[in-house]
């Protein structure tokens, strides 16, 4: 399993790469959210990586109800199944930003955000819960409970 964890914004689109290890780490934010304009680069990862699962951010409301955000959300996720065809997971990204943003350096919350560093932190910790969740669990074991590579 190779996932591409996605953080959608308008402007920008966090990313991070990972895998069966169940690490996942940041990659370039890709520019251009709302407009389409990171689809090609987004092409170029998945193949670049070989992606075989997406994990995007779903930004429900406090409440946990569907709002606008989260709209807006499934359009894209809409568009990256018709674009990509590959297997899309939806994860709770409540307080994601703010939780990069508090583990980055102080006072250059602005450049950072520009960088897309803020966005790509929030899409490694979006696909580091599913990761967590998520692997170990199909890697055989031999007789003495050891995974194999």
């Amino acid at each position: 399993m190779r996932c591409l964890g996605i953080d959608y914004g308008e402007r920008r689109i966090g990313l991070s790469y990972g895998d069966e290890i169940g690490v996942a780490t940041p990659l370039a934010a890709v520019d251009g959210g709302d407009r389409g304009e990171g689809f090609p680069r987004l092409a170029r990862v998945l193949a670049e990586r070989r992606i075989t699962n997406l994990v995007v951010g779903y930004p429900l409301n406090m409440d946990g109800s569907i709002g606008f955000k989260a709209r807006e959300v499934d359009a894209f996720i809409r568009e990256l199944e018709d674009r990509f065809g590959l297997v899309i997971h939806r994860v709770d990204e409540r307080l994601t930003t703010e939780e990069a943003k508090a583990r980055l350096p102080k006072g250059r919350d602005d450049a950072l955000r520009r960088s897309g560093r803020i966005d790509s932190m929030a899409a490694a910790l979006i696909l580091q819960d599913f990761l967590d969740q998520h692997t170990g669990f199909d890697l055989p074991a031999d007789e003495s409970g050891r995974v194999s590579p």
